[in-house]
């Protein structure tokens, strides 16, 4: 078993761990409140700019030219894939959880995935695996402008259209909840036309002057805002999970250092009990000693 100096050195580490967890749980609530507003104050927008996207290929899905290279469906050679992680650890299994389902849907490709990696994390987890990564984005701030997302997206449309890849992916966790962040990868490029049947789409839009005028306005700005969009939810994402983990490092380090101190407490009336015994004991023996001199 170990000291009572042991022991009471592991609970001021234990103690000390506990107050930079509970002081980084702090963080990353602040800073997850705000990356959930943004997150959540940009989605509906987003996501019509998408249905209205989806709705103006539908509308052309049938024709034999092909009004926007955006549209072009062609055949599969290599796909691209934009993989957003954190920069940093301590947030769970939040970047394993995007990474796996980034690797699996690589798994069910029927040809090769380039990958254009935003975040650390992605980004040398890709390098060890030996995947083709075909730039590298890190150190976003946490209330990115649109202006540093441009260059992002604007590598990966140049490349899909002049035909680095013939199809365009997000994987990223899309935020549901303080408590859920659910990773997923989503066609972005070639713009698939809407279903109704699929999408559930029952508005019909009124367009002027015509589809083939909007798209030309329209297409590249809503695909940047996919993108913009996705890294928001990517990192009110991040610091959901972040904060969880801290909380729980927290309260385990709250837990261990309660159990120390019991065990410390335990060990430490044991030393003071047998030494209460050492000193019965050698007052009883010097009583019996005085008593045979006699």
């Amino acid at each position: 078993m170990a000291t009572a100096r042991e022991i009471r050195r592991r609970i001021r580490s234990v103690t000390s761990i506990g107050q930079v967890t509970r002081a980084m749980q702090a963080v990353a609530a602040s800073r997850m409140r705000r990356a959930q507003e943004r997150a959540m104050a940009s989605r509906p927008y987003a996501e019509r700019a998408w249905e209205i996207l989806t709705y103006l290929a539908s509308e052309r899905a049938g024709a034999r030219e092909v009004l926007h290279p955006l549209l072009e469906q062609r055949e599969l050679k290599t796909a691209g894939m934009i993989l957003i992680t954190p920069d940093r650890g301590l947030c769970g299994g939040l970047p394993t959880n995007i990474i796996r389902e980034a690797l699996q849907f690589m798994a069910r490709q029927p040809a090769p995935v380039k990958i254009i990696a935003v975040g650390r994390k992605g980004h040398d987890f890709m390098m060890r695996h030996g995947a083709d990564i075909g730039a590298e984005f890190a150190s976003i701030p946490d209330q990115p402008p649109l202006t540093e997302i441009t260059p992002i997206a604007r590598l990966a449309i140049d490349d899909f259209l002049n035909g680095t890849f013939d199809q365009l992916h997000l994987a990223y966790a899309r935020f549901m909840n303080t408590m859920v962040q659910r990773p997923v990868v989503r066609q972005l490029l070639p713009i698939e036309p809407a279903v109704a049947e699929r999408d559930g789409y029952a508005v019909e839009y009124i367009i002027e002057p015509d589809p083939s005028a909007v798209l030309g306005e329209v297409l590249e700005g809503f695909t940047v805002l996919q993108i913009y969009q996705a890294i928001l939810d990517a990192q009110a994402s991040e610091h959901s999970a972040r904060m969880v983990a801290m909380r729980a490092a927290t309260e385990n380090a709250e837990g261990l250092a309660q159990d120390l101190t019991l065990t410390y407490n335990r060990v430490r009336q044991e030393a003071i009990t047998r030494e209460l015994l050492d000193i019965a004991g050698g007052a009883e023996a010097l009583t019996r000693a005085r008593a045979v001199a006699r």
